[in-house]
């Protein structure tokens, strides 16, 4: 099966045919260079897009990835950045071995198609000449031929004729002879030139024809070749990064099978957990008896049916509101808390502490690591006084000694609150409450207090007290501390313009279109104060009620 013998006379198909076969391998050139930039496309929307759900460095999302399936996630996000790693090695991998070597392959193809159809072109060109040879050697011996027997038939005619002189016929007859020379020169030219062409044409059409084609056919069946090693390795590339996805796809279903709802419950309670216990029962309070009102539980306390007579709110206290309601909107405000964390439940307050302990432990041992640096600098600096002055590190040895000497300071005050909630320790007086500043300015010491040394050493809230910690304070001192303090007389009324969750100490919720009392105007801050009833009251958003003042208001008071 050769083109040289079986396609002698298909030169201008085959001209057609291997140019088709050109364009067919630019076509997959294209086509592999698109399905690249579709890859590349792709890594890169994969990357923009784990990195659009990776937590911010610094803010609140961090906190929330230490629970397992938020962690399961960010693995996820991770796995999806080297997922659409793969996709780019896929788009480097086609472009240098398929897009880029095919170019380059299609280009000396091209040129090496050129010189085979040029060699044809000049072969058929040569046979032409030569057949163009031979026809013009067969007209000229046809000519000469025609021409001696017409000089035969006049030397004949004059001869015939008597009239004719014997000069006249001699020059006929030696006519005659010339054309019949002539006519042989021409046949023995035209029969070389026939062997000549007859030679000719056996070598175009068996040898040069036939080794143009065959060297055509073997260009072209290398293309296919070619084209078709091209799609192996396009399959291949896809089946090298195989692995390596599956093995993203296998960390992926780990960290879904690492998530544990159980752990994730428990860092909740260790989130949220405020160490208060739930309150008890509210006593009854007969209005009907002319007697003195009996003091009444708080939310906040804990009744134990020991018959143990415990400091009570009285019924102004006003009942679910923290007696320190002002102190914890500065606080909301402000953004700040006591140095302490006293503002915090006891869990919570657990936790900060140990947290700063651990804090000022780091970099006490960060400054002491420094501090053996610069000792042995200076044992250096004595040894070898050409390499330094062993007095210029004097200065900041004193330093870092201050700096670590501050830094226990503050270890030890920590450590001793931190025990004080963990009860290793007797509680602090009023006195060193003051002294720390949390209760400076305050006009509810006495109640914070009480609230501060009810924490038991679980870091609960209870109303028992041990021996060394018992608060002899009367229940005449809280009750006429709370019952003295009025109501605050409603100067207005508002309506919620949407509802609002109060989670925040000092705050109220509420809903949307419930009216309610104005108590306190916006001093500024944003804050309303409103009352809803009795036992309710607290601060909400001034942007969030509608707030109708009542100038004429004369501090009477009724409730919703």
């Amino acid at each position: 099966m050769s083109w040289g013998t079986e396609l002698w006379d298909q030169f201008d198909n085959l001209e057609k045919h291997t140019q088709w076969g050109i364009d067919v391998l630019e076509k997959y050139i294209k086509f592999v260079k698109e399905r690249t930039e579709i890859e590349l496309s792709y890594a890169k929307q994969l990357r923009n897009l784990s990195k659009k759900y990776q937590p911010k460095k610094n803010s609140k999302e961090e906190e929330e990835y230490r629970y397992t399936s938020t962690r399961a996630f960010l693995a996820t996000l991770n796995e999806m950045n080297d997922y659409a790693g793969q996709h780019e090695v896929i788009s480097e991998n086609m472009t240098s071995l398929i897009t880029g070597e095919l170019t380059r392959y299609v280009q000396e193809l091209k040129q090496e198609r050129k010189s085979h159809f040029h060699d044809g072109r000049k072969a058929q060109q040569h046979i032409e000449t030569c057949w163009k040879q031979l026809e013009a050697s067969k007209r000229r011996f046809e000519r000469d031929c025609k021409e001696a027997d017409r000089a035969q038939q006049y030397f004949e005619k004059m001869d015939a004729d008597i009239n004719v002189t014997k000069a006249d016929v001699e020059k006929a007859r030696q006519q005659a002879q010339l054309r019949h020379q002539m006519a042989e020169d021409s046949k023995a030219e035209y029969s070389s030139t026939l062997q000549k062409f007859n030679s000719e044409q056996h070598d175009h059409y068996y040898t040069h024809i036939p080794n143009i084609f065959q060297k055509i056919q073997e260009m072209e069946e290398r293309r296919i070749v070619r084209i078709g090693e091209s799609m192996k390795t396009f399959a291949e590339v896809d089946r090298q990064v195989i692995p390596i996805i599956g093995k993203c796809l296998d960390e992926i279903t780990k960290a879904a099978e690492s998530i544990d709802h159980k752990n994730d419950s428990q860092l909740v309670i260790e989130a949220f957990k405020s160490g208060f216990e739930p309150p008890g029962d509210i006593d009854f309070e007969d209005f009907t008896q002319p007697m003195k009102r009996t003091v009444s539980e708080s939310s906040l306390s804990n009744s134990r049916g020991d018959g143990k007579s415990e400091p009570k709110f009285g019924g102004k206290s006003k009942g679910k509101l923290w007696p320190f309601i002002k102190k914890n909107k500065l606080s909301l405000k402000l953004g700040a808390g006591p140095e302490d964390f006293s503002n915090l439940p006891p869990e919570q307050r657990r936790k900060k502490l140990q947290q700063k302990v651990d804090e000022l432990n780091k970099d006490i041992q960060k400054e002491m690591d420094q501090r053996d640096a610069l000792t042995k600098m200076k044992d250096v600096y004595i040894k070898n006084p050409q390499m330094g002055d062993a007095a210029s590190v004097d200065h900041r040895l004193a330093e870092l000694g201050q700096n670590i000497e501050k830094l226990r300071l503050e270890v030890q005050k920590f450590e001793g609150w931190l025990a004080e909630v963990e009860g290793r320790l007797p509680l602090r007086t009023d006195q060193a409450r003051r002294q720390s500043g949390l209760y400076e300015g305050q006009n509810t010491a006495a109640v914070n207090s009480c609230a501060q040394d009810r924490e038991s050493p679980d870091g609960s809230y209870t109303e028992e007290q041990s021996q060394e910690t018992e608060m002899k304070v009367p229940a005449t001192e809280f009750d006429d501390e709370f019952d003295d303090e009025e109501p605050l007389p409603t100067i207005g009324t508002c309506k919620a313009l949407y509802t609002f969750e109060g989670q925040n100490e000092g705050t109220i919720s509420v809903a949307e279109g419930e009216m309610l009392y104005v108590i306190e105007e916006d001093k500024g801050d944003g804050w309303t104060r409103i009352r809803r009833n009795e036992d309710e009251e607290g601060y909400v958003p001034t942007s969030y009620v509608e707030v109708y003042l009542d100038k004429n208001a004369k501090g009477a008071m009724t409730y919703i």
